[in-house]
């Protein structure tokens, strides 16, 4: 096990202290114009009609009942059920308003912590062309409240919603991520935390059981770690004793991908949020892993060697009349090392379909068609 890291330093004020109004509205107006040619989103839309129909109409509807009410005594029965009607509807709109206030007061908050941190903020980034497992599902892909940090590497916290549809209904998913820049491409590999799984894994995606590799000490108590068949080696590698004892130590309640030249670690509640306990945890986990992706980018793809030694020999061979001399040095080609790059069968783990809840599903229906039968 490695030591405990030591607390992160950042200003955490900014996400508690009192906001200037003005200032949140000259904010929440140079969002808007940011967005001005993509435009709002449907949902924002949506949220903005139903919070002007209930005070529109729900208004007038409450002070019509009242004045009944008034006239023919609140003790009349009949209009009971009008005036409970008319005060969920404003109700509601009352409850949209203040909502959306708090939400722009969020916004603005994270902005100013972001600047008082060196870092910066981007409001809202739709269909973000990340390639982390949770951004390749769904319908209405959103990025939110993206706080970024530039320096030594480029980190990304944002929080992320997709919607699946199911028939004529539809789920919303929620998630939170870090997103941190690798120096060089590595193999697809999941590492889904146990400790934060239910009912199975919590991740949108499964994987085929032969991709499982199980590592050694304590690792395969907090972390399931699945990488492409035939890079098992690269994956002993790359997950050393002391990289394990850092993610065990700093990221056990957080899955981790690592795909293309990121690694993502996600989380089902906010990562971008004002909390400053979350920021200490997050900013603790990250710091303390990026200390030792230095190592990964020496790693290289030993199956792109052969393709590198063929097109080494081919450049070795003089083109028909060529001088010998105007030909550029070519090394030996035992020393041809290939550039970054990861192989086509280690860019993408192999998924699975999650046969169990289809059985379940179709038992269930089995049941209740038998009990209607009989």
């Amino acid at each position: 096990m490695t030591q405990p890291q030591p607390a992160v330093a950042f200003d955490a004020r900014p996400l508690t202290e009192p906001v200037d109004p003005k200032a949140v509205s000259a904010f929440v107006a140079e969002m808007k114009a940011r967005r001005s040619s993509s435009g709002m989103t449907a949902g924002t839309v949506i949220g903005i009609v139903i919070g002007i129909l209930c005070l529109v109409i729900g208004l007038p509807i409450l002070v019509t009942m009242f004045a009944l009410l008034s006239s023919q005594g609140f003790s009349s029965p009949a209009m009971i059920p009008f005036a409970i009607f008319g005060i969920l509807v404003v109700g509601i709109g009352v409850g949209a308003f203040f909502s959306h206030r708090k939400k722009r007061v969020m916004r603005y908050r994270l902005s100013r912590f972001a600047a008082a941190n060196n870092m910066t903020y981007e409001d809202q980034v739709d269909n973000p062309g990340l390639p982390g497992m949770i951004f390749q599902f769904g319908n209405s892909r959103r990025s939110s409240m993206l706080v970024r940090g530039h320096s030594p590497r480029f980190v990304e916290f944002g929080n992320y919603q997709y919607t699946v549809k199911h028939g004529k209904s539809s789920t919303t998913y929620h998630w939170g991520y870090v997103a941190v820049k690798l120096d060089v491409p590595l193999p697809n590999i999941v590492l889904d935390a146990v400790g934060n799984n239910g009912f199975g894994s919590n991740l949108p995606a499964s994987f085929d059981k032969d991709q499982h590799l199980s590592l050694e000490g304590d690792f395969d108590r907090y972390f399931t770690l699945y990488c492409p068949q035939g890079y098992e080696q690269d994956a002993l590698y790359l997950f050393t004793p002391d990289i394990m004892a850092r993610f065990i130590d700093n990221a056990a309640q957080l899955d981790v991908e690592i795909v293309d030249d990121w690694l993502f670690l996600y989380t089902q509640r906010q990562a971008s949020t004002l909390d400053p306990a979350t920021w200490a945890w997050l900013f603790g986990s990250v710091g303390a892993l990026i200390t030792k992706f230095d190592q990964w980018a020496r790693w290289r793809d030993e199956r792109l060697h052969a393709e590198h030694r063929a097109a080494a020999a081919t450049a070795a061979v003089p083109a028909s009349g060529a001088a010998v001399d105007s030909l550029p040095f070519v090394p030996p080609v035992g020393l041809v090392t290939p550039p970054p790059g990861v192989a086509p069968s280690g860019r993408r783990l192999k998924h699975r379909k999650r046969w169990m809840w289809i059985v379940v599903v179709v038992a269930v229906i089995g049941i209740n068609i038998w009990m209607r039968m009989f």
